[in-house]
């Protein structure tokens, strides 16, 4: 995940938001403190920061922030002062702002995916984790994922005939793999090293057997008094999204 590069940050204040005087586009003391609040959803006191300026203080919050708090901030900005709103403000300029925002938030090394198999609730679910993963992490959108690639393996089974009265009422993610990788068309020529691949995609099971407990027990699915840390959440959030584009790839070859 990339933050804001010096000459991104110095961009934004000096020919996005403008500078006069020393102060920042149309920013008072106070509605500068209001500003993280109301555009960012963001918990920040300007006034523990250096600098005596709205821009100097500005520049130390935006400058000192992770990645995602930047992203956080950037987007405020483009809605504290949207595109026409000053001539230097352009619909251009404010895409140039927002591409900063996407990228800080850009978490998950792998990217999200639109699977060609999916139902509504799966297309909710993927959207709704991105939401969340860039707005406030990986551990809030474990549940999310959860749902998506649940929604997502019902989807397949379906689409392609499978019965799942077959398998026991209410079945799980593990259940639902191991049904699919048995009985769908697209999963019996592996290609070379088959062998191999098959061991692989058998390994999944595991995998997916293993993501239930973090789910339930280590997600905000429930009141959990412990949650999977940033780095581990991340991790399941890249598998999971794996995983959906190795099957959906599958499936439209087949």
């Amino acid at each position: 995940m990339d933050g804001l590069r010096p000459s991104e940050i110095h961009w934004i204040v000096n020919h996005y938001i403008g500078v006069s005087g020393g102060y920042l586009g149309d920013f008072s003391y106070a509605t500068h403190r209001e500003f993280y609040a109301a555009y960012c959803d963001l918990a920040i006191d300007p006034e523990e920061y250096p600098g005596t300026t709205t821009r100097q203080r500005f520049l130390a919050v935006l400058s000192s922030a992770d990645p995602r708090c930047q992203a956080a901030i950037v987007r405020g900005v483009a809605r504290r002062f949207p595109a026409g709103s000053e001539v230097q403000r352009t619909p251009e300029a404010q895409a140039k702002l927002l591409a900063f925002a996407r990228r800080c938030a850009q978490v998950a090394a792998v990217k999200p995916t639109s699977p060609k198999v999916a139902s509504e609730l799966v297309r909710q679910a993927l959207a709704d984790a991105q939401s969340l993963l860039e707005a406030q992490g990986p551990t809030s959108a474990l549940d999310r994922v959860h749902t998506a690639l649940h929604g997502y393996l019902k989807a397949v089974c379906r689409s392609a005939g499978l019965d799942l009265a077959t398998l026991p009422a209410d079945p799980g993610i593990t259940q639902i793999f191991k049904f699919m990788r048995e009985n769908h068309p697209a999963l019996r020529d592996l290609g070379v090293q088959e062998e191999a691949i098959r061991k692989v995609i058998f390994s999944l099971g595991n995998i997916l057997d293993a993501l239930n407990p973090l789910r339930n027990r280590g997600s905000l699915a429930h009141a959990n008094d412990q949650l999977v840390h940033r780095d581990e959440a991340l991790l399941v959030v890249n598998l999971t999204r794996t995983i959906i584009q190795y099957l959906d790839a599958k499936i439209a070859i087949d």
